[in-house]
C-alpha cells in the first residue's frame, strides 16, 4: 500500500471525506484542501490514481487508458490544469483516422475521399444504395441502423458505421436508438460533401479566406508530457502538502449517516479497517456500489442494482520499428478483428515511449467484465494483438518484443431503457434524505463524462459545501452534448461565482459524450 498524507490513527475526523481519486474526487480533494477545509480521500487502487486517467508504466513504457486530450471550452477547466501542472505540458498535433481494408480515412469521414479509396466498382454500388434509400427510405425511423442507412444508403452503413459502433457498445445497431445517430453523425450530407469535393478537386469551390469558416475538430491539443497520470499525481500531492489525506489501497466498506446529517466512512485497506468521520461525503464511486453500501440502504438501492457498464482492456505491444503511423489512434473498421481502435503513444508524447527505434501501441478490445475476452490470460490476449495486427497487415508479429495488458472496468456507463429512470430514483432520494452526500464524475452520476465534465462535477460541488447551500445544480454538466471538439480552449466564460450554471456553461461542457440508447428507451427520455 502506498500512503500519502496518512496519519497510523484508524479513526480520523476531516471536515469532507471523498471517495475515488480519479479526475473528479481528486479536483474536490485540491480545492477543498486549498480553501482550508480538512479532506480524506480514499482510493481502493494501490497504485495508481487518477482513475480511467491514470497512467500505467511497464518496464519504462507508459500506457494511457482510453486517450486523454486536454481540451476544455471552460476556462475555469483549463486555469485548474495550468495550476495544478504549470510546467509539464506540451502541444501535440491532433490526428486520428479510420483504417479498412489496408487504407487510412480521415475521421470524421469525408465522403468523396472515402469513394475514391473505395475504388470503382465499390463506389459505385454506394451510390446505387445511397440514391435508393434517397428514394425508397426506411418509413419509420427508430434505429441507429435505419437512420445511417437513409443518410448513407446500407452499403457504406455496413463498411463505416456498423462494425465499429457494435465493438464498442456490445448491442447490435437495430437496438440503438436513431436519436444518438442523429446527434452523432449530424452535418455530414453524403451528396453534399461529393459535390463539394468534385468542385475542390476542380478549384470551383475554394473555402473564403474570410475567418468565418466553420471550425471543425481541433488541429492540436495540449498533454501532460508523460500522459495524464502526471496530473493527478501532482494534484495528489499538492492535496497532501495542505495537510489533505490519500489512502490508497482502501475500498469502500460502508457509508452510513451518523444521524447528524454527517456520515462515517469504513474503509477496508491493507492494515484493515479505517474509520472517516466527515460533515460531508463526495462519491465518485460507481453508482451500484454506493447504493449497495449505504447504510441504512436506500429505497432506491434496487434500481441502482440494475444499473450497467461497458469495460474494455489494452493490450499493449512494444515493436521494433521507429514508428508505424503517425495517428494519436485509429478506429479500426474491420469485422476480421476484434479490436476497435490502436492507440499509437508516442504519438501523445514521445516521453511516453523509452527507446527512439521501438514503436508502443495499445490495442483496445470493449468487453464486458467475467466475457471471454475479458477473462483471458494476458498471454492469449498479446497473442491475440499480434495475431490480428498482422491481419491488419499493420506489422509483422516477428518484430513484437514485449506486451502488457492492462483491464479497466466500468469504462463506460450503459444507458439502457432503464437507466434514467433508475439514476433518477437515487438521485431524488439523496437529494431529499441526504444533502451533505454529493455525486460526482463519470461513474458517480452514471453518466458518460469527459475529464473536464468530471471536473466541473466536482468544482461545482465544492461551491456548493463552501457555501452551505446547494447553490449549483451539477447535473447539468453535459446535458446539452454537441459532437465534436469544436472551438477554441476556454472559449466558455469562467465559473460565475454565485450562481445557477448558466446555459452557455452547461453547453460549453457538453462535447463528446453522447452514448447510445437502445430502441425501446426512445419517446422515454423525459422519465
Amino acid at each position: 500500500m502506498i500512503k500519502h498524507g496518512a496519519s497510523a490513527d484508524r479513526n480520523i475526523t476531516v471536515d469532507v471525506a471523498i471517495i475515488g481519486a480519479g479526475p473528479a474526487g481528486l479536483t474536490a480533494g485540491y480545492l477543498l484542501a486549498k480553501a482550508g477545509k480538512s479532506v480524506a480521500i480514499i482510493e481502493k487502487d494501490a497504485t495508481y490514481v487518477g482513475g480511467i486517467s491514470r497512467t500505467v508504466e511497464f518496464d519504462g513504457y507508459r500506457f494511457d487508458i482510453g486517450g486523454h486530450r486536454f481540451f476544455s471550452k471552460s476556462q475555469a477547466v483549463v486555469d485548474l490544469w495550468n495550476e495544478i501542472l504549470p510546467d509539464d505540458f506540451i502541444q501535440r498535433p491532433r490526428m486520428s483516422r479510420i483504417y479498412y481494408e489496408g487504407k487510412f480515412y480521415s475521421y470524421p469521414l469525408r465522403a468523396f475521399e472515402a469513394l475514391r479509396n473505395l475504388g470503382l466498382l465499390r463506389s459505385a454500388a454506394c451510390m446505387a444504395s445511397y440514391l435508393k434509400y434517397r428514394l425508397f427510405p426506411v418509413r419509420e425511423v427508430k434505429s441507429f441502423e435505419d437512420w445511417t442507412v437513409n443518410q448513407f444508403g446500407r452499403k457504406l452503413y455496413s463498411i463505416f458505421f456498423k462494425t465499429y459502433t457494435e465493438k464498442v457498445w456490445g448491442m447490435p445497431c437495430d437496438e440503438m436508438s436513431a436519436d444518438w445517430a442523429a446527434q452523432r453523425i449530424k452535418g455530414l450530407s453524403l451528396w453534399g460533401a461529393v459535390a463539394d469535393g468534385i468542385k475542390r478537386s476542380l478549384g470551383l469551390n475554394k473555402p473564403p479566406n474570410d475567418g468565418k469558416a466553420v471550425k471543425t475538430l481541433l488541429e492540436t491539443f495540449r498533454y501532460p508530457r508523460l500522459g495524464p497520470g502526471m496530473m493527478w499525481e501532482a494534484a495528489r500531492d499538492r492535496i497532501v502538502e495542505r495537510g489533505g489525506q490519500v489512502l490508497m489501497g482502501h475500498g469502500l466498506k460502508q457509508l452510513a449517516s451518523d444521524g447528524n446529517g454527517g456520515w462515517r466512512m469504513v474503509a477496508d485497506g491493507p492494515q484493515g479497517e479505517m474509520a472517516i468521520h466527515a460533515g460531508h461525503a463526495i462519491s465518485s464511486a460507481p453508482m451500484r456500489e454506493l447504493a449497495a453500501r449505504l447504510h441504512p440502504l436506500p429505497s432506491s438501492t434496487l434500481e441502482a442494482s440494475q444499473l450497467k457498464y461497458r469495460d474494455f482492456l489494452t493490450v499493449a505491444l512494444m515493436i521494433r520499428s521507429e514508428d508505424l503511423f503517425p495517428d494519436n489512434w485509429i478506429y479500426i473498421h474491420d469485422s476480421k478483428v476484434k479490436v476497435g481502435r490502436v492507440q499509437n503513444f508516442r504519438s501523445w508524447s514521445p516521453e511516453m515511449v523509452p527507446h527512439e527505434d521501438v514503436a508502443c501501441v495499445g490495442l483496445e478490445y470493449f468487453c464486458f467484465e467475467g466475457d471471454g475476452l475479458w477473462s483471458s490470460p494476458d498471454e492469449d490476449l498479446i497473442e491475440l494483438a499480434k495475431g490480428e495486427m498482422e491481419i491488419l497487415g499493420l506489422v509483422d508479429p516477428s518484430r513484437v518484443i514485449g506486451g502488457a495488458v492492462v483491464r479497466q472496468e466500468k469504462a463506460y456507463p450503459v444507458y439502457d431503457e432503464d437507466y434514467a429512470a433508475n439514476v433518477a430514483a437515487m438521485r431524488a432520494e439523496l437529494e431529499e434524505k441526504h444533502p451533505t452526500l454529493h455525486l460526482v464524475g463519470r461513474n458517480g452520476m452514471h453518466r458518460y463524462n469527459n475529464q473536464d465534465h468530471a471536473m466541473m462535477t466536482a468544482m461545482l460541488t465544492v461551491e456548493n459545501i463552501l457555501a452551505g447551500e446547494r447553490i449549483f445544480d451539477t447535473w447539468c454538466v453535459n446535458e446539452d452534448a454537441e459532437y465534436h471538439e469544436s472551438g477554441g480552449e476556454g472559449d466558455a466564460k469562467a465559473m460565475p461565482a454565485r450562481q445557477p450554471l448558466s446555459a452557455d456553461q452547461a453547453a460549453a461542457l457538453g462535447s463528446v459524450r453522447e452514448v447510445p440508447s437502445r430502441v425501446a428507451d426512445h419517446g422515454r427520455k423525459a422519465a
